[in-house]
Order: C-alpha cells, then sequence, then structure tokens
C-alpha cells in the first residue's frame, strides 16, 4: 500500500500515492480509524490526487472512512479529485455523500480550522 500519513497540528494527512486493492483499501480505513483515535486529530484530509479510478468499491471506502472518523472525533475532507476522474464518477453516479470535497490540500486545512473553530464540519 503506497500511502503516506503525517500529522499536521490538529490534522492527519493521508496522501494515496498509487491505486489501492480492495484489501488495502480496508486496511487503510482501519489504519486511519486507529490513528484519529489514538492521535485524538480533529481532522482528516485524504489526498486522492494520484488516483487515476475511484470505482464503486473506493468510493464506498471513502464514505465509510468519514463516517468512522467523524464517530471518532473528527472531520474529514477528500482532496485532488482529477477532473476526469470526477467526470467518471458522474458517468456511474458514484456518490460520496456524506463527504467534503475540495480542490487541494491549502483550501482543506482551511476549511477544516474554519469548521473545527466553529464547530461546523461533520461530514454529515
Amino acid at each position: 500500500m503506497d500511502v503516506s500519513i503525517l500529522r499536521q497540528g490538529d490534522y492527519l494527512i493521508a496522501s494515496i500515492r498509487s491505486d489501492l486493492t480492495d484489501s488495502e483499501a480496508r486496511a487503510l480505513r482501519a489504519q486511519l480509524a486507529d490513528l484519529v483515535g489514538r492521535t485524538r486529530a480533529r481532522g482528516l484530509i485524504v489526498d486522492v490526487a494520484a488516483l487515476d479510478v475511484i470505482d464503486s468499491y473506493l468510493a464506498r471506502v471513502l464514505r465509510s472512512i468519514a463516517l468512522t472518523a467523524r464517530l471518532r472525533g473528527a472531520a474529514t475532507v477528500i482532496v485532488g479529485i482529477r477532473p476526469e476522474v470526477a467526470i467518471a464518477m458522474v458517468h456511474f453516479r458514484l456518490n460520496l455523500e456524506p463527504l467534503v470535497t475540495v480542490l487541494d490540500l491549502d483550501e482543506a486545512v482551511t476549511l477544516l480550522d474554519t469548521s473545527v473553530r466553529e464547530g461546523a464540519l461533520d461530514g454529515g
């Protein structure tokens, strides 16, 4: 699994660097759930910019990551969905609700900073 996870203040940033198998996606979900609790992260940013495809299974896993993180006290923001991936997701009617998505890492940090301060972003 080619994913780097780092901590930036109150946030965890998981950067997915290559396509994930289904078992790797499940392992990432478990790892992030554990890290959110252990680090008491207030936010989780998942960077998917390197992905060529987000299929229905990965979309469900991303939703599950967000819901699990929310139950552990962290808001989740997905960043970096490429234009061609977004078009394909719309074409295949993939649903990312209740995920919050933004274009890049800077926008995600700004959103989380504002949301954590105001208690507004809960991922759902």
